[in-house]
């Protein structure tokens, strides 16, 4: 059965690269020579921003407050999950209920991730070319190069959750509508996603960009980067189909060693891997640069 996720070991600094071969998703972060013309990639980046579609105000300037993880309430229904499209790790369609949850309006930032590490309750997450942590324009980025347990640790300290997958594909197509992506049936471009295209990775910004920079992409909830910027862990326990998967909204955990990623990231070239439905899964120990997450949290 075709394999959607293969990773590798990075061998500098302390970031670990990743290679998706069936996304078109290949994490540079430890490429030596790559790495030698970072500064010149990232001027140009500047100069060229208002070129990436960047929503002017999500760099916060010097002293201005972080912003809080926000939660966005998703009311329950039934949906039907996975797709009949050819990619057989997301069959058979099967029917969910979804319990009311909430869920991080945006991926989880820079700024809000430091706060963790300050407090001695997550640990740095990993530096190199394309890792946002410690860069000081980008704050508002995604935090990237985080493994599974530096995203579980960190939903554990706001007192939230990964969501599930179940939970992560109801929100993405607006609560279980019947569309491929968040924001509807057209395929994804760079006007309504963060990814490859418009001359490279990241839509030409060579890199993440900060969260909700593509307001034409959010879902009717008003979530932003469901898809695309970084893939984003979930609960779940990587299956190669959704045989036996539950019909509720709990995650599907048991004893394999891999992980379920979920959306896709500025390093995606394929339209077709940016659906909601659309499924890859990593080793959880690994820090990769086109990873971040998201939280959730259940209802009383």
């Amino acid at each position: 059965m075709k394999r959607i996720g293969i990773a590798i070991v990075g061998f500098l600094c302390l970031a670990v690269a990743s290679l998706h071969a069936a996304d078109g998703d290949r994490d540079l972060s430890m490429d030596p020579f790559r790495a030698s013309i970072t500064a010149a990639k990232e001027v140009a980046a500047k100069e060229n921003i208002k070129l990436m579609g960047y929503v002017v105000g999500n760099d916060p300037e010097a002293g201005k407050p972080s912003k809080p993880v926000e939660f966005v309430p998703i009311d329950g229904g039934n949906f039907t999950m996975g797709t009949d499209n050819g990619a057989e790790n997301a069959t058979p369609i099967h029917e969910v209920t979804i319990k009311a949850f909430d869920i991080s309006d945006t991926l989880v930032t820079v700024e809000q991730y430091e706060e963790c590490v300050i407090k001695g309750k997550c640990e740095a997450a990993a530096t190199g070319y394309y890792c946002n942590w410690g860069q000081k324009d980008r704050r508002r980025h995604p935090i990237n190069c985080v493994n599974w347990k530096d995203a579980n640790d960190f939903a554990a300290f706001k007192g939230a959750r990964l969501p599930s997958e179940a939970e992560y594909e109801y929100a993405a197509t607006s609560k279980g509508k019947n569309q491929p992506y968040p924001w509807g049936k057209d395929e994804a471009t760079c006007e309504k996603a963060v990814m490859h295209g418009n001359g490279g990775y990241g839509c030409g910004s060579d890199g993440t960009m900060p969260v909700c920079s593509k307001p034409k992409g959010n879902t009717e909830q008003g979530l932003c980067d469901m898809v695309g910027n970084v893939w984003q862990w979930v609960g779940d326990t990587w299956h190669a189909s959704y045989a036996g998967a539950p019909t509720d909204e709990s995650a599907w955990q048991d004893a394999g060693s891999l992980r379920v990623l979920r959306g896709g990231s500025f390093l995606t070239e394929v339209a077709g891997h940016l659906r909601a439905d659309h499924r890859s899964f990593d080793v959880p120990e690994y820090r990769v640069s086109s990873i971040g997450f998201r939280l959730a949290r259940s209802r009383p």
